[in-house]
């Protein structure tokens, strides 16, 4: 089939666009503890309402595409998107929040399983693999961004020292003027509006799927859930989520209760620098996979994310700033492979069993929550100590994996070569 590269790049602005709405809480979560007067348990209860979607929606979603198409699916995401971020700009209150941000977490895992299957088909089966990593790529970008436009609005809505004019003159007229981050929800609103117009007009290619992409009946999806080995990788993506909204979630509120870091200003941009480093990361990922057995890259990488985290948590302020960066650093290549992993450990149902592993990001649900209230009770510092136990068994996975296939080395490679 000819490749589609206006889809491709539709596609790329889907992932743009989700990873924009997904990863703007961690830099938020100071203002909005400010704003509602939360406890650390309450506003965790915010990433949870988002992250508890996937949960409930991944099955589902690829139940619907098969039965709908990807087009009729995503344009329902981003209608269900638009309605959650426009309830919370209109009715900007905590209990609002917690239905506006499942909202638009319902809609963001509706696009996450209905865009790689077409990707795989607008844009080759040849250059699959080239295209996701770009996609990762994408993602990535969109995640470093989205805490400078956070800076953006809030320090222009906030400033008295000059008139306010185009985009800031017209939110100021709309956004509660103690709320300027409210903004945001505004901006997602129209963001989502847009893909929601976009989507719709755009014609979309047929994909066929591959026996194994099919998402499978409730009682395959049962069935597997009965199997030792799914239930240890989904622990997996459930513990790597547990890592990654663990630390990007708390980040900023960690440099501004134990170091008096501006959120604002200095604290969304080491979270920008979290993301941007998690994305880079893959680049290295990609080289060391050609080079080394997965499992000793994830052990290694598990073990120096324990150390970067250690640091982050109990050396000076000016060293939290480089080390939690280096921590998405080392998480980089983990979802990847703990996913390769749990696919090349079982000889059939991987569609299903792709959308049990997705499932299991309603790790980033329940982590945040686990950490937020240690924090009421003990502090914020001895909260974020629970990712250790995420970490731990994340470690224990590189012991313990036994695939089916494993990632060809340049090595195996040459041992195929020779026999």
């Amino acid at each position: 089939m000819k490749r589609n590269y206006f889809m491709v790049g539709l596609i790329f602005l889907i992932f743009f666009v989700i990873s924009f709405l997904t990863n703007i809480l961690g830099p938020i979560i100071p203002d909005i503890i400010h704003s509602f007067n939360l406890s650390l348990a309450m506003v965790a209860f915010l990433p949870f309402a988002f992250f508890v979607a996937y949960g409930v929606m991944s099955i589902p979603s690829g139940i619907m595409v098969e039965k709908y198409k990807e087009k009729k699916v995503m344009v329902a995401a981003f209608v269900v998107a638009t309605l959650g971020a426009l309830l919370f700009s209109l009715f900007p209150y905590y209990s609002v929040a917690l239905i506006s941000l499942f909202l638009i977490g319902c809609g963001m895992a509706m696009l996450q399983v209905a865009i790689n299957p077409l990707l795989r088909v607008a844009g080759g089966e040849e250059h699959f693999a080239f295209n996701s990593v770009m996609a990762q790529l994408v993602f990535g970008a969109a995640s470093f961004l989205s805490p400078y436009v956070y800076t953006y609005l809030v320090t222009n809505l906030k400033s008295t020292a000059q008139p306010k004019t185009g985009v800031i003159a017209l939110l100021s007229g709309i956004v509660p003027q103690s709320l300027p981050w409210v903004s945001l929800y505004w901006l997602f609103s129209i963001i989502a509006l847009i893909m929601v117009i976009v989507v719709a007009i755009s014609k979309f290619p047929e994909v066929i799927r591959n026996e194994d992409e099919k998402a499978g009946a409730w009682a395959t999806h049962v069935s597997l859930f009965k199997e030792k080995t799914v239930i240890l990788y989904f622990l997996g993506i459930f513990c790597y989520e547990g890592l990654e909204q663990g630390v990007a979630n708390w980040i900023s509120q960690f440099l501004y209760t134990y170091h008096g870091y501006s959120p604002e200003l200095v604290g969304a941009n080491i979270v920008s620098w979290f993301w941007g480093l998690l994305t880079a990361g893959c680049l290295l990922g990609l080289v060391l996979l050609k080079i080394f057995d997965s499992r000793k890259i994830l052990i290694a990488f598990v073990i120096a994310s324990m150390v970067c985290l250690a640091v982050a948590l109990f050396s000076p302020g000016w060293v939290a700033l480089i080390a939690f960066p280096m921590v998405g650093f080392c998480a980089s290549v983990m979802w990847s492979i703990i996913f390769s992993l749990a696919l090349n450990s079982v000889d059939k149902h991987h569609g299903s069993f792709s959308g049990i592993l997705c499932t299991a990001i309603i790790g980033g649900a329940i982590w945040p929550v686990l950490i937020g209230g240690v924090g009421d009770l003990f502090g914020l510092r001895q909260g974020m100590l629970l990712i250790f136990i995420a970490l731990s068994y994340l470690l224990s996975i590189g012991i313990w994996a036994k695939p089916i296939i494993n990632n060809e080395t340049i090595s195996s490679k040459n041992k195929k070569e020779n026999i």
